[in-house]
């Protein structure tokens, strides 16, 4: 079965194309600037085959000209990796939230669809996009293709109310939905799958905190296979410090600014998402690249962001080892968690009352995209990098979905 995987942001649609027979990648790549005006030289049209990388670039006005672009790089293009786009049996979407009513990945039928437009005000940014995407596949293929839609707040419906109910009158949640529902799931989920295995353990045995760091970043709880609690909340702002995002602030601090500044609600929240975080407090980035390049140089902000985010972090993991009642894996992923060597270390160092003690020299030899383990096998608490997967975990959730119609 071969699976065409499809992540769309409000300008931009990443693809991927799978074998699920031996699970590899036959092309993936990306088209970016959609509906925008391309100048020269801005190659926005990107194709990877192996270690293959090609570029060129297409102006594009819709999601629906970009997916018969993607049409075209797999089936027709010189860089073709089938005959005929017939030979795709399935499209997975990637979609942000699912909220309350989807558990776990669906079949996409016209009740599905309404009910993600319906959820659309619980993440502005994401699913309206991510149903661009879908009608954008739909209008090229029809419906002769099943699409199937995987939710990144479905790995973590299994959260007690205890730990995703918020402390506002109880008609909030009633009328608007107003509660906890965290994000990144297909990373978090992935990479709990792939720590039990790294251990030779079921994942029904394990206690394990992910981190998933970049410039969103989250943690989740997840015992016995399942999620007890997670750092992003109603929306990916909250949880600690990201890139540009502010994470939790006293929400007196956010309206005791509005009222100074005379801010409206959108203006106060595109602060909060868009220039806080590192970048608020570096004032310099929110590349963690940049942040390391400073901080060596003395940056006394960038190193001020640094120690908060990794402070943060260890105090999320603290009460997540609360939670649990114990922990016997911490697994880093994404961007900076694979990358990010001097943040592994901090975080790390906040531990050693539970017996971590990580490999330096091993830490700071990782690049991502590769596996480590950076304690040993006989230690109380074990320490991974590992890369995530989220394109593989949801061609793998489209292909078991649809084997069964």
């Amino acid at each position: 079965m071969k699976v065409l995987v499809i992540n769309c942001g409000s300008s931009s649609l990443k693809y991927q194309l799978m074998d699920m027979d031996d699970e590899s990648v036959l092309c993936k790549g990306a088209i970016e600037r959609i509906g925008l005006k391309i100048n020269g030289g801005e190659e926005n049209v990107i194709i990877k085959k192996g270690s293959d990388k090609f570029t060129y670039d297409k102006e594009l006005l819709t999601h629906t000209d970009a997916f018969n672009e993607v049409k075209y790089i797999l089936s027709e293009s010189e860089y073709k990796v089938v005959d005929s786009f017939d030979e795709i049996d399935a499209i997975g979407h990637r979609v942000v939230q699912g909220g309350a009513l989807y558990k776990e990945s669906v079949l996409v039928d016209e009740k599905v669809l309404e009910d993600i437009k319906a959820l659309s005000p619980l993440a502005p940014l994401h699913n309206p996009a991510n149903i661009q995407g879908y009608e954008a596949c739909l209008n090229v293929v029809g419906d002769k293709v099943p699409q199937v839609f995987v939710f990144d707040t479905a790995f973590h419906s299994t959260m007690p109310p205890k730990a995703y109910m918020y402390a506002v009158p109880y008609e909030y949640y009633e009328k608007y939905g107003v509660r906890r529902y965290g994000f990144h799931g297909t990373s978090h989920k992935f990479v709990s799958k792939r720590v039990a295995d790294r251990m030779g353990k079921d994942i029904t045995e394990i206690k394990t905190i992910t981190c998933h760091l970049g410039n969103g970043s989250s943690l989740a709880a997840v015992d016995g296979g399942k999620v007890v609690d997670t750092s992003m909340g109603f929306t990916p702002l909250d949880g600690f410090m990201m890139g540009t995002r502010s994470g939790a602030v006293d929400p007196s601090a956010v309206t005791f600014i509005m009222k100074k500044e005379g801010l409206t609600p959108d203006e106060m929240d595109n602060i909060l998402n868009k220039k806080s975080g590192v970048m608020g407090v570096s004032g310099i980035s929110s590349d963690d690249r940049d942040i390391c390049k400073a901080q060596n140089e003395g940056n006394g902000r960038a190193t001020l962001a640094h120690e908060m985010q990794a402070y943060e972090i260890a105090k999320t993991i603290g009460s997540y080892i609360t939670a649990m009642n114990g922990v016997d894996a911490i697994v880093f992923t994404g961007g900076i968690g694979e990358n990010g060597f001097w943040l592994r270390s901090r975080i790390c160092s906040y531990l050693g009352y539970m017996g971590v003690k990580i490999d330096e020299e091993l830490n700071q030899k990782t690049v991502k995209g590769a596996e480590a383990e950076l304690t040993k096998e006989t230690d109380r608490v074990r320490v991974f990098i590992l890369a995530t997967d989220e394109e593989l975990m949801i061609a793998q959730d489209t292909k078991n979905i649809v084997e069964k119609l």
